[in-house]
C-alpha cells in the first residue's frame, strides 16, 4: 500500500484511496487519525510534517492500522478512544462507541434542565446502561453542581466508565454501579438518561460490519427491540423525584412505539428531539399530571 520513502502526506493519500475503494463512509478522515495514531502526530503536527519521509517501521505501524480499518473494525476501537460532547473518552471491546447521534439526549436533557430551574442548582442524574459514561459524563461537564451514578450490567464497560470520570476530573461527583437499568438505584432522581439497546434481535446479523461487532449486550433490545424501554418506563415512577425527567435515546421508526408504552405506565411525553439526520433520536418524559 505505501511505497518505499513515501512521505506522510503520500500515506494519508493512499490509505484514503484504498479505504474509499473500500467504500468506507469516511475516508480522509479516517487516514487522518490512523495516520496520526500511528506515528504518534496530533492534527497540526501531522499537517506541518506532510513532507517528511516514513522510514519501515512507520510504514509497518500505519499498514498494520490500515488493515485493521480495511477488516471494518471502527476507528475508535483501533486507537482506543472516541470524543463524545468534546470529552475524549477511552472505549474498548466491552463498551459502545459513543455515536454522534447520540449527543442529542444531551442536548435535550440540558434544554430541560435549562427550562425549570437553571444549570447551577443541586442536581441528581442516573445514566442507565452508561458503558463508557459518555452521557453521564457529559451532563456533569455542564452541570456544575449536579452529581450522577452511571449503572451497567458489564462490570468490563463499568471499568472503563470509572477512569474515564477519573482521567476528566469528575471522579468525586461520579460512581457507577452493577445493575440491571435502575433496579440497584434508591430513586428521587432529578434527571434520568439512558441510550439503552434497541436493536431487535433478529436485525443485529444484518448490521454493517462496524455496528455488528459491539457488545451484544449494548445492542439486543429483545424481539422487537423494546425490551429495556419497557423495563426503564415500568421503574420510572420511582426513580424520578417529583418533578424530575426521563430522557431515552431512541432507534429509528421507534417514537410511536416507545410513546405507547410510556404512556401506559402513566408516563407523559414532553417532547421528542430529531438527529442532524432529521430522526427522532431523544424522547423526553415525565410522570403523569393528575387531574383534579
Amino acid at each position: 500500500m505505501l511505497a518505499p520513502g513515501a512521505t506522510i502526506a503520500a500515506a494519508r493519500r493512499a490509505l484514503a484511496d484504498a479505504f474509499r475503494a473500500a467504500d468506507l463512509d469516511a475516508p480522509e478522515l479516517d487516514a487522518r487519525i490512523l495516520v496520526g495514531h500511528a506515528l504518534g502526530l496530533d492534527h497540526s503536527a501531522l499537517a506541518a510534517s506532510g513532507d517528511r519521509k516514513l522510514d519501515g517501521r512507520d510504514n509497518d505501524a500505519i499498514a498494520a492500522l490500515a488493515a485493521r480499518r480495511l477488516a471494518r473494525e471502527p476507528v475508535a476501537r483501533i486507537i482506543g478512544r472516541k470524543e463524545f460532547w468534546g470529552l475524549p473518552l477511552r472505549v474498548t471491546a466491552a463498551t459502545l462507541v459513543p455515536r454522534p447521534e447520540t449527543e442529542t439526549v444531551v442536548e435535550a436533557a440540558l434544554a430541560l434542565i435549562d427550562g425549570s430551574g437553571g444549570r447551577s442548582r443541586p442536581l441528581n442524574i442516573a445514566d442507565l446502561g452508561t458503558g463508557t459514561g459518555a452521557l453521564l459524563l457529559a451532563l456533569l461537564s455542564e452541570l456544575p453542581r449536579a452529581r450522577g451514578v452511571g449503572t451497567d450490567l458489564s462490570p468490563d464497560a463499568l471499568v472503563v466508565a470509572r477512569d474515564n470520570a477519573a482521567r476528566l476530573g469528575f471522579a468525586t461527583r461520579a460512581e457507577f454501579v452493577v445493575g440491571d437499568f435502575g433496579a440497584a438505584l434508591p430513586g428521587g432522581c432529578d434527571l434520568v438518561v439512558s441510550n439503552p439497546p434497541y436493536v431487535p434481535s433478529r436485525d443485529i446479523a444484518a448490521l454493517t460490519p462496524e455496528a455488528a461487532g459491539e457488545p451484544r449486550l449494548a445492542l439486543d433490545g429483545g424481539v422487537d427491540g423494546l425490551d429495556c424501554y419497557r423495563a426503564i418506563a415500568a421503574d420510572a415512577h420511582r426513580l424520578l423525584a417529583p418533578a424530575g425527567h426521563l430522557v431515552v435515546e431512541l432507534g429509528f421508526g421507534q417514537l410511536d412505539l416507545v410513546t405507547a408504552l410510556i404512556k401506559a405506565q402513566g408516563l407523559e411525553t414532553v417532547s421528542a428531539q430529531s438527529d442532524l439526520a432529521g430522526t427522532p433520536r431523544a424522547l423526553c418524559v415525565r410522570v403523569a399530571t393528575k387531574t383534579p
